[in-house]
């Protein structure tokens, strides 16, 4: 049985300790993330950035629960979950988190509904109720007019507001979302962001790998990644976002250290395209 803490404060909901992942390739191991500390909070917006191999996939991995670490704890909403095995792992995903992936994810042969419909499949909704719980997803990211339709027959924007829908059919805790808009024009990433950016203003917890700045300036703290480091953390500034125009102060910059406690965010580090 994994140990229960209480959680730092009453809104943390994610909380990295010391999480190192080293993967082996042949001879050589790869430092993924080293001995990150990092606490998120409930109804925050973030955005995870960095170059190619900074670790911001892996990260997203691990706090999504699609990865162990290799040593350190990760705590979700106060519970230790770094030592579940496969089944608790998957069952915790089915039931707390929600996923939108840059590739859609949606099942080809199924229509808008049936893919909406499938999560709730394994938590063992019954059909009319499923039922009803899409058409009101549908419905709430605009596509309550294309629910007998099939992915081939939408546009790159209508499947991700599809896999938008999905992801909110267990009313998820943190919906993580993995370049969201990578496989869209600019135009229909907006619309996209908008979207998340109200499902955050609603209470979600959005969390978003990118490596978009303007993608990213939908979010309300900045989380940059260099080799399996935070490089710094940076927090939008009271007034400002993506409808204002970018305003970001640092609120750690790794060659300063960690800020004060009252700021609640750094822990201390660890040692060593398509059209809508």
């Amino acid at each position: 049985m994994s140990a229960v803490t209480s959680p730092k404060n009453g809104r943390e909901i994610v909380r990295l300790e010391n999480a190192w992942k080293v993967y082996q390739m042949g001879t050589e191991d790869v430092k993924a993330l080293q001995g990150v500390n990092v606490m998120f909070e409930k109804g925050e917006f973030w955005a995870i950035m960095g170059p190619s191999g900074s670790g911001k996939s892996t990260m997203m991995n691990v706090l999504g629960c699609l990865d162990r670490l290799s040593s350190g704890a990760y705590y979700l909403d106060g519970k230790d979950v770094s030592q579940l095995d496969d089944d608790a792992l998957s069952d915790l995903r089915l039931r707390y988190l929600g996923f939108i992936f840059q590739s859609f994810n949606l099942i080809p042969q199924l229509t808008v509904q049936r893919n909406i419909e499938l999560p709730l499949y394994y938590l063992g909704w019954d059909a009319v109720r499923s039922g009803q719980r899409a058409t009101e997803l549908a419905e709430q990211v605009g596509l309550g007019d294309r629910l007998g339709h099939r992915p081939a027959e939408l546009s790159g924007g209508q499947m991700q507001r599809v896999a938008i829908a999905r992801a909110l059919t267990n009313d998820p805790q943190i919906i993580f979302a993995d370049e969201p808009t990578g496989n869209l024009d600019s135009a229909t990433g907006i619309q996209i962001m908008d979207v998340l950016k109200k499902l955050n203003e609603q209470g979600k917890t959005i969390i978003t790998v990118t490596h978009e700045p303007d993608i990213a300036a939908y979010a309300q703290k900045r989380l940059h990644m260099i080799d399996g480091n935070i490089d710094r953390i940076e927090e939008e500034a009271r007034g400002m976002g993506a409808a204002h125009g970018p305003g970001f102060h640092t609120l750690r910059d790794a060659a300063k250290g960690t800020l004060s406690k009252a700021e609640g965010t750094a822990l201390p580090r660890g040692d060593a395209k398509r059209s809508a």
